[in-house]
């Protein structure tokens, strides 16, 4: 997927309404409250290939950076917010609402902008195993927690 398409995608989230009950389409799902797709993701078995774990997830990287750069431009400096304390009370038992709790449990932070009255969340995961690198983001109502 190109940039570009990227950026249609995140408009057409940010345009369309929530559904009344959690659905899967394609990469993404949506629910009440809030539509989430995976741009970049591990779709592929890397067993020994060790420049091809490298590639690719250097091509994740750049796609965060290029996508990260672009949206900045358009809606500012985002927030950056560490989900460590989220993350620590996920551990110990606090359930985290949707559609919150898959970036809690995958990434470090989130890039974050709040656009009229919904909030866009970029976030990356990165496995220290494998390639490991997945690129989402999420438009949503329901406040960070």
């Amino acid at each position: 997927m190109t940039t570009a398409h990227h950026l249609r995608l995140i408009d057409g989230m940010r345009a369309r309404d929530f559904p009344a009950e959690r659905i899967r389409s394609g990469s993404g799902v949506s629910g009440p409250g809030f539509h989430m797709v995976s741009l970049h993701a591990d779709d592929e078995h890397w067993d020994d290939d060790e420049a091809g774990r490298l590639e690719h997830r250097a091509q994740c990287l750049a796609e965060h950076d290029a996508l990260l750069m672009l949206l900045a431009g358009r809606w500012g400096e985002p927030q950056m917010i560490s989900l460590w304390s989220a993350q620590e009370r996920m551990t110990a038992g606090e359930e985290i609402p949707e559609p919150w709790t898959d970036p809690v449990a995958g990434c470090e932070f989130l890039h974050l902008w709040r656009i009229e009255d919904r909030w866009i969340a970029m976030g990356l995961h990165l496995q220290e195993e494998g390639p490991g690198c997945e690129l989402s983001v999420l438009v949503t109502e329901i406040d960070p927690p």
